[in-house]
């Protein structure tokens, strides 16, 4: 049963979630100091897999629902995120576009299932647009280089990635969200690793695996434990105790976190035109969550 009741835990647990995905960006990159993105994101699922798939039931669903979520949220998502941050995508500004997802979980489900576009969604989708234009053209002026241009891009079809995986979660229906993040993250182990040694080349995977520093092992076991497995599992909890409206505007909060640390930590920063881009993008997010009861509130006017 969902209580609206808010316990001192309620307060402290979204905090904890929203500093461990913040700061997933800044390890992200730490961790692809050494290793090869995809190599990265093969050790990083191994991890979330093993050992917990031993303690965890399978989730109640169909093999094949299991299997295209795996495809889009654990592969596809994190192929196209960590190859962009590999060639260059800014671990703040990657969390901040990241957030497009949002937006395209919308568009889907109105596809798919004909859920009906509220105004807040249309309008938001439209401030943000205009502020991810801005982003990356800021991004194309400053580097002059196919570097930038393909990290936007691949951030983008990463966030359009993790879109789908929300429509076959949406599909799926009720289901363990620890045993799902579990299991589904086995299935990319094997593609992930073979994608590796045919891009990188088995020599160079093999020099990574043999050669891992100890700073790369601690990203691996962030990623892999605090960003997944802990994460989840507050995030589910949190979703099982309070109302949906109230948990899912806290994630807004992430690329906060994201930007902040990968300034601190890695020395990045936006210029005054990917500044003013950020600020359109997050106004967008924002009322595309909260937009609707300013319309409606302007409407009984």
């Amino acid at each position: 049963m969902t209580h609206t009741h808010l316990k001192p835990i309620h307060l402290i647990t979204p905090f904890i979630v929203i500093v461990l995905w913040g700061m997933n960006f800044v390890v992200i990159k730490i961790g692809l100091k050494g290793i090869p993105p995809l190599l990265l994101a093969a050790l990083r699922f191994t991890f979330v897999a093993f050992p917990a798939i031993f303690f965890l039931a399978k989730p109640k669903v169909e093999l094949k629902w299991l299997v295209i979520y795996a495809t889009t949220i654990s592969f596809a998502q994190f192929a196209f995120l960590f190859s962009a941050i590999a060639v260059g995508m800014p671990a703040g500004l990657a969390s901040l576009v990241l957030q497009a997802q949002a937006f395209f979980t919308v568009g889907l489900a109105a596809l798919i299932f004909g859920d009906r576009l509220k105004p807040s969604n249309v309008i938001g989708i439209f401030i943000a647009s205009l502020g991810l234009l801005l982003l990356g053209s800021a991004s194309i002026t400053n580097s002059a280089t196919q570097v930038s241009v393909a990290g936007f891009g691949l951030t983008l079809c990463a966030a359009l990635s993790w879109a789908c995986g929300n429509i076959v979660s949406k599909k799926m229906g009720a289901v363990n969200m620890l045993s799902l993040v579990a299991w589904s993250a086995l299935l990319p182990i094997i593609p992930f690793l073979l994608l590796s040694c045919l891009m990188d080349g088995v020599t160079v995977v093999w020099h990574s695996l043999t050669h891992i520093s100890l700073t790369a092992v601690l990203a691996i076991l962030y990623l892999s434990g605090a960003a997944s497995l802990i994460g989840y599992t507050l995030w589910g909890k949190l979703l099982a105790a309070l109302p949906t409206h109230v948990v899912a505007p806290l994630s807004l909060l992430v690329p906060v976190v994201g930007l902040t640390s990968a300034w601190l930590i890695l020395d990045e920063s936006l210029n005054q035109t990917q500044m003013i881009g950020a600020m359109i993008v997050m106004a967008g997010l924002l009322f595309n969550v909260f937009g609707q009861k300013l319309i409606d509130a302007l409407r009984k006017k």
